[in-house]
């Protein structure tokens, strides 16, 4: 079995190197003996994927991406232009798009998460207007609500263009949805989601790293850094597990009735570490994966007791 490289965004004014952001991350890749390869992301996002993989030697093997957020549609574009090239993503792009897009991983995790309605939607489209958005808001219920898109959210512009506080206020709802619309522009993923708001309590998210169904890490959330909750793992396993998807991340969060709520999934290949993990713990999983081993978290995540695996803060670069 050949182990996959990794494919990291390469520095704008050195190409041979990794962005800044990731440097300790390919060099903890290289530790484990894994190749490390640059790759183009603005010509990527651009839509000139030939070119963004122009450094990725032909015919060496598959890869594994590491790097800022990719747009579905253009990792279909980088798997086409690996393939091109006699290589291959470890993850293909319909893996990718169900872990990345809420409507991909929204059934398997349907009763970990906060309830969620949806509809496709692009920049330049048919506005789905008041009675669009009514319609997708009365399939959800009453109550509030968030509106985010398929992979982000406007939280940090709350009132405008993220809560709703009743979804039967049609007119509050229609003018957080076009905020939202406006302040997403050409960024907007996939299209409208509704989720129903759940209260959370204080004391911050966590991420948790998933390696072939195996939790290997849990971090900070980049929104609440210094704050490492121990999230209890045992229906989330069996969740990812069924998602099939080889290296993901969920964020979880304690809702106030006790409860540790799913509030994001994200592939692994565009989720951050925090600022002072090197991603040691990370690649040393993916290495043995990739070597053919079964994954245990115990083995390079220190003693899981519990829902307790190595836990690590307090910022994050993505």
């Amino acid at each position: 079995m050949t182990s996959p490289g990794f494919l990291f965004c390469r520095d704008p004014l050195r190409p041979g190197r990794p962005d800044a952001a990731f440097v300790r991350e390919a060099a903890a890749a290289r530790r484990t003996g894994a190749q490390v390869v640059t790759i183009d992301h603005d010509a990527l996002l651009a839509g000139d994927a030939e070119t963004a993989v122009s450094r990725v030697p032909r015919d060496s093997g598959p890869y594994r991406y590491r790097g800022w957020m990719i747009p579905s549609e253009r990792y279909e574009d980088l798997e086409r232009a690996l393939v091109a090239r006699g290589c291959a993503p470890s993850t293909d792009a319909a893996a990718y798009r169900r872990a990345h897009e809420l409507p991909g991983w929204y059934d398997v995790f349907a009763d970990l998460t906060p309830r969620s309605v949806w509809r496709s939607a692009h920049i330049g489209g048919e506005p789905a207007g008041p009675a669009g958005w009514s319609a997708l808001a009365r399939s959800l219920g009453s109550g509030p609500a968030i509106v985010k898109d398929f992979v982000k959210s406007r939280k940090h512009e709350w009132h405008e263009a993220c809560f709703v506080p009743e979804l039967g206020d049609t007119a509050r709802l229609t003018a957080v949805v076009d905020q939202f619309l406006s302040l997403q522009g050409e960024f907007l993923s996939g299209g409208v989601v509704l989720r129903a708001f759940e209260p959370f309590v204080p004391g911050g998210e966590a991420r948790v790293w998933w390696v072939d169904g195996e939790p290997v890490l849990v971090t900070a959330h980049p929104d609440t850094p210094g704050h490492v909750p121990e999230p209890a793992l045992g229906q989330v396993r069996a969740a990812v597990r069924e998602l099939g998807c080889r290296w993901v991340t969920t964020d979880m969060a304690l809702r106030e009735d006790g409860v540790w709520r799913v509030v994001e999934v994200g592939d692994g290949q565009v989720s951050g570490l925090p600022a002072d993990d090197d991603g040691g713990i990370l690649f040393a999983a993916l290495s043995a994966v990739g070597a053919g081993q079964q994954p245990q978290a115990a083995s390079w995540a220190g003693a899981v007791s519990g829902s307790a695996v190595r836990r690590s803060g307090p910022s994050e670069v993505s």
